[in-house]
C-alpha cells in the first residue's frame, strides 16, 4: 500500500465542508496496492469519470477498475458548479418572489432582509448531503480502486500516480475543464473570483462585476443581484446569451435589467487596478473610455480543458490546448486503447452530457468486441437549460440550423400569456417554440422560456428520441391547468393545419352517416 496521505482543503472549513471533504477527499485515505492489470483505468472523478468507473465496477463481472482523482470527487458539478449554483438560485428566487408578491395581492415587507452567510451555509449543507453518492467510499463499495493524486501516462499501457504504476487494457480521460483566465491587464494582481472560488464566499460583495454574459455569468449575476449585490455584467457581444434563440435571450435580458443589473455590452475591458476604494475596471464603449469601482470581480467567460500534466504525448493522444482531447464519434482518441468523456473533449459541457457520454464509453470500451456495435456521440439528443429566471431550455435544432442543413422547417409558437396556468401564476413572459419538418409532424427541436422550462423540456426530448410526432402528442392528456399544457397547445395547433378544405368535405360526409 502507498502510505502517503492526501491533504486538501476547502473554505470555510465548517462542519459541512469538513464532512464534504471526508466524503470526496478523505485526509486519511490510503491508496491501494495496484492490481497487476486493470481492465479500465479512469482519470478524473467528476460526473463522466464516476459514471464510467462505478458503472464498470458495479456490474458484478469481476472487472478490475481504477479511478484517479487529484482534487475532489464529484468534480465541478457537486463542488463548484451545478449543485452550489442552484442553491444560490433558489435563495435568490425566494427574494424575487417576495419582491413581486404585491401583484398577487400579498404585501411584501418594506425591507426584505437577506442573511448571506446563512444562504451560503445552506448551500454547503445541501452539497454535503448530496456528496455521499460521489464519495470515495461509494466507489470502493462497488469494487473500484480509488487513487488520489495526479495521473501521468508513461507508456502505451501504463500510468503513474503518487509514485505507483498502474497497467491497463483501456483508459478513459475524464479530467474536465476549468474557468478561462481572462486576459485583462491588472486582473491577476487585483484578484478575481471564478466558479471555483465564488462559493467559498461568506460575505456578500456590495459591488460585483461579472465578466461574461453566457449561462454561468447570467445565472450568477442575477442571483447575486437579487441577494443584495449591485451587479455590473460585462459581455463582449451586443446581447447576452447570444448562442440562444434571440427572442428567448431578449426576455432574459429584460429580466436582468428589471432586477437592477447594469449591462455593459459590446465593450472592451482595458484594465483593472486595485485601490483603497475598490477594484477599478477600465473599459471603452464606442471609443469612449469609462470606469467603474467594484469590490469583487467574477470571471465567467468560458472554460478550458484540463490537459496539462497528463503527458498525452507519451501515448500518442492528440489534443488541442483550447478544445481538449480530440476524439472520434465513438469517443475514442488517436490511441485506440484510450477514450475520453465529458468536458475534456466535448462541446456540450453539461453534467447530463458527461453522464450520457460515460455510458457510451462503457459500451465502447468493454462491450464492443472487435469494434462491433459501438455507440455514437452524434446519436444523442441533448437538451440543455440556462437557469436564469425565467429559464431557457432547448433541445434539438434551431430553425436556422435546420435551414442550414437544407431542411424546410415550420415553427409553432405558443406565448405563455395564452396559457391559463401561466396567467394564474403571473408568469406570462415566456413562450414555447416547436420546430417541425415542413409537411410533416416530425419534431426537429424546441425552445422553452418559462420559470421552470427545464422541467418541461424532457417531454419534447422524449418525443424526439422516440420519434413521436406532433399528431401523437396531441392525443396526450395534460392535467389542467399546467404550464406544460403549452406543449399540447402546440401539438393541437399542428393538428389544425391538417384541416384542409378537402378534409372538411370528408368530415361533412361522415357526419351524414353517423
Amino acid at each position: 500500500m502507498n502510505i502517503q496521505k492526501h491533504a486538501t482543503t476547502i473554505t470555510p472549513l465548517d462542519k459541512y465542508n469538513q464532512e464534504l471533504l471526508n466524503n470526496v477527499h478523505p485526509s486519511d485515505w490510503i491508496n491501494p496496492t495496484p492490481a497487476e492489470l486493470y481492465d479500465l483505468v479512469v482519470i478524473g472523478a467528476g460526473t463522466a469519470g464516476l459514471v464510467t468507473a462505478k458503472g464498470a465496477g458495479g456490474l458484478g463481472l469481476g472487472l478490475k477498475v481504477a479511478l484517479i482523482e487529484k482534487h475532489l470527487m464529484g468534480g465541478d458539478c457537486l463542488n463548484v458548479g451545478c449543485v452550489p449554483s442552484k442553491c444560490l438560485i433558489r435563495s435568490s428566487r425566494a427574494v424575487a418572489d417576495m419582491r413581486d408578491a404585491g401583484s398577487l395581492g400579498v404585501i411584501p415587507p418594506e425591507e426584505i432582509k437577506i442573511h448571506f452567510p446563512t444562504v451560503m451555509a445552506r448551500m454547503r449543507q445541501v452539497r454535503t448531503k448530496i456528496s455521499p453518492v460521489d464519495s470515495a467510499m461509494s466507489a470502493k463499495k462497488v469494487g473500484v480502486d480509488v487513487f488520489f493524486g495526479e495521473a501521468s501516462f508513461t507508456s502505451n499501457d501504463t500510468l503513474t500516480v503518487k509514485g505507483q504504476t498502474l497497467r491497463f487494457k483501456k483508459a478513459v480521460i475524464a479530467t474536465g475543464a476549468r474557468a478561462v483566465k481572462p486576459q485583462i491587464q491588472g486582473l491577476e494582481s487585483a484578484g478575481y473570483l471564478t466558479n471555483e472560488t465564488v462559493f467559498s464566499l461568506t460575505e456578500l460583495p456590495p459591488r460585483l462585476a461579472v465578466i461574461g454574459g453566457g449561462p454561468i455569468g447570467c445565472e450568477l449575476a442575477q442571483s447575486f443581484q437579487r441577494l443584495g449585490s449591485q451587479v455590473t455584467l460585462f459581455h463582449r457581444g451586443n446581447h447576452i446569451l447570444n448562442k440562444e434563440d434571440n427572442e428567448a435571450a431578449e426576455i432574459v435580458q429584460q429580466a436582468l435589467i428589471k432586477d437592477g443589473i447594469r449591462l455593459i455590452l459590446a465593450c472592451q475591458m482595458s484594465g483593472v487596478e486595485k485601490t483603497a476604494e475598490g477594484k477599478i475596471i477600465h473599459f471603452s464603449c464606442n471609443g469612449k473610455s469609462e470606469s467603474i469601482v467594484v469590490d469583487e470581480i467574477l470571471a465567467g467567460a468560458g472554460r478550458q480543458p484540463n490537459v496539462e500534466s497528463l503527458n498525452l504525448e507519451a501515448v500518442g493522444v492528440e489534443y488541442d490546448p483550447r478544445k481538449g482531447v480530440i476524439v472520434n464519434d465513438n469517443l475514442q482518441t488517436s490511441n485506440p486503447k484510450i477514450y475520453a468523456a465529458g468536458d475534456i473533449c466535448m462541446n456540450w459541457k453539461f453534467t447530463h452530457a458527461a453522464d450520457a457520454a460515460a455510458r457510451i464509453v462503457l459500451k465502447n470500451t468493454l462491450f464492443s468486441p472487435f469494434g462491433f456495435g459501438k455507440y455514437k456521440l452524434s446519436d444523442l439528443v441533448m437538451p440543455w437549460v440556462t437557469y436564469t429566471h425565467p429559464e431557457i431550455a432547448h433541445v434539438g435544432m434551431y430553425e436556422e440550423e435546420a435551414q442550414a442543413k437544407g431542411i424546410d422547417c415550420n415553427t409553432i409558437k405558443i406565448d405563455f400569456d395564452d396559457v391559463d396556468r401561466a396567467l394564474a401564476d403571473g408568469e406570462t413572459e415566456g413562450f414555447l417554440k416547436i420546430f417541425h419538418k415542413k409537411g410533416s409532424d416530425e419534431i426537429l427541436g424546441a425552445t422553452i422560456v418559462a420559470s421552470h422550462a427545464g422541467e418541461m423540456i424532457s417531454e419534447v426530448t422524449t418525443a424526439i428520441v422516440h420519434k413521436i410526432g406532433l399528431s401523437k402528442m396531441s392525443s396526450v392528456i395534460h392535467p389542467y391547468p399546467t404550464q406544460a399544457e403549452a406543449i399540447k397547445k402546440a401539438a393541437d395547433t399542428y393538428r389544425r393545419t391538417l384541416l384542409t378544405e378537402n378534409t372538411k368535405k370528408l368530415l361533412g360526409i361522415l357526419t351524414k352517416f353517423s
